[in-house]
């Protein structure tokens, strides 16, 4: 099976997107490199790529030695079971070279290997499973970073065997334009390419399958149209979402991806007891996937406690920390998060691209909001504990902000799960996540972000009618904590 996603040799499939080799659907462990090597040759199979090519794009910036490469080509060979697929000759360099193709079972799904396992998560998994049975359209949605992508794939790879037709995943984050919507829907599900969604739905009429649409926020209208449409002419097609914005269409069922739990500044407990808490588990977990040995010592569990609390337990933001603990240690990991998230920069190389710092994923986010939205996220950034509206408008008073909306803005931040609303009686109580305020206020110490507000704002409202307000927001921001 050869697609713009993925190649199968065998029983082997190499997935481009996850740059990941699965063997018979289970992960084969490979390094980098030698992903990289595999890559470049199945980009000409049956073609002979120099050595020279290959070091040079495999190590475009480093200079090194031929054992080098060679020492890949070989983990490479064993981890596919010896040098059937790949030949080497002295004077032209490798070549890949696939066995003949053999008939497989159709495929019922394309959900990607999984690389590790989903930590804190079982008994909502649990709940989401015995809903999905009764529930046609079911949306996750929650902020950047909390894990909607990974819970999804989790929850899909338990229900495959309800959906006689299959699980099929949709990353609508590779789509480039909502009018594509139908096409990447058609490849995926191998139907005819259609002109609209009503004659797509016609094709699935008779099939009884679950779509995942990964990423839904970003075709949010398409998706709509495209649900709407399923819901008419496809009964027995489920689709469950993830997006940080609902759809608001009948019958949908949502759920906010809750935070990791994670101890509050009240427990004392020692290190068995704190590793109860799914926070500290999936963060020691990716420490030592990295590190070898990592023990969690006593000493260091109030600092690694303070680093779970300022990044919110957010799944992503907790994974890009733990990547950084053989450089820093724990200690010095909290000491650099006192003075933002800019820090959590090194993930993943297997990540796609918003997933491999906390900064690209909050830009995702942000990128998307108005201009009344990103000043109204900006000046709540300025607030360490929860505000109210009230609070909001007298503070705003006197600038542009004080003719807007305050509560259509806030509705809609907390819609985008770019805002929460703390829990309790009384006027509602709107608040940044710790992780969140810490990136609006870099953009506010950001001269480069700054004059790019100034000039939005001016645009928008007119010729240096936001100049006083922007400079009042950075005069604040560089005095808050």
């Amino acid at each position: 099976m050869n697609n713009a996603h993925s190649v199968s040799f065998g029983p082997y499939t190499f997935h481009r997107d996850q740059r990941l080799v699965s063997k018979t659907g289970q992960p084969v462990p490979l390094g980098g490199r030698a992903l990289d090597i595999l890559a470049i040759l199945l980009e000409t199979p049956g073609q002979f790529v120099s050595k020279d090519t290959l070091i040079g794009r495999v190590w475009p910036s480093s200079v090194v030695e031929e054992s080098n490469l060679r020492v890949h080509i070989a983990a490479l060979r064993r981890a596919l079971d010896g040098q059937r697929y790949i030949l080497n000759e002295p004077q032209r360099g490798y070549c890949f070279v696939a066995p003949s193709p053999v008939p497989s079972p159709r495929l019922r799904h394309n959900l990607a290997a999984r690389l590790s396992p989903v930590i804190g998560r079982d008994e909502l998994l649990g709940s989401l499973v015995r809903r999905l049975g009764g529930q046609r359209l079911m949306m996750l949605t929650g902020c950047a970073g909390i894990g909607k992508s990974t819970l999804a794939l989790a929850l899909a790879e338990r229900v495959l065997p309800r959906y006689r037709d299959g699980v099929w995943w949709l990353d609508l984050a590779t789509v480039q334009a909502p009018n594509r919507l139908l096409d990447y829907l058609s490849e995926t599900l191998h139907l005819q390419p259609c002109v609209g969604a009503h004659a797509l739905c016609e094709q699935l009429a008779a099939r009884q399958l679950l779509l995942v649409l990964d990423n839904a926020d970003l075709l949010l209208g398409a998706c709509r149209h495209l649900v709407h449409t399923l819901q008419a002419r496809a009964p027995q097609v489920s689709v469950l979402l993830t997006s940080r914005e609902t759809l608001q269409v009948p019958g949908e069922w949502v759920h906010h991806v809750p935070r990791l739990a994670l101890p509050t500044s009240a427990d004392r407990g020692g290190v068995e007891q704190a590793m109860l808490y799914p926070a500290l588990q999936l963060f020691v977990a990716r420490v030592r996937a990295g590190q070898q040995g990592f023990v969690l010592r006593s000493e260091d569990l109030a600092p690694l406690c303070d680093i779970c609390r300022r990044l919110d337990g957010i799944p992503l933001a907790l994974e890009l920390a733990a990547a950084q603990v053989e450089a820093l240690g724990i200690r010095g990991l909290q000491k650099q998060l006192h003075n933002g998230v800019q820090v959590l920069r090194r993930g993943r190389r297997t990540a796609v691209e918003r997933h491999q710092s906390l900064t690209a994923a909050l830009d995702w986010t942000y990128q998307r909001l108005s201009l009344p939205q990103r000043w109204l996220f900006l000046q709540l950034a300025l607030f360490k504990s929860a505000v109210t509206l009230p609070a909001l408008t007298e503070l705003v008073a006197g600038t542009e902000l004080a003719h807007a909306d305050l509560a259509y803005l806030l509705a809609r931040l907390v819609a985008m799960s770019s805002l929460v609303v703390e829990p309790g009686p009384g006027p509602r109580r709107y608040r940044l996540l710790n992780s969140v305020r810490s990136y609006a206020l870099a953009q506010l110490r950001d001269p480069l972000q700054v004059a790019r507000l100034q000039q939005g704002y001016g645009h928008y409202l007119g010729p240096f009618s936001g100049r006083p307000f922007v400079l009042q927001l950075v005069e604040q921001a560089a005095h808050a904590d």
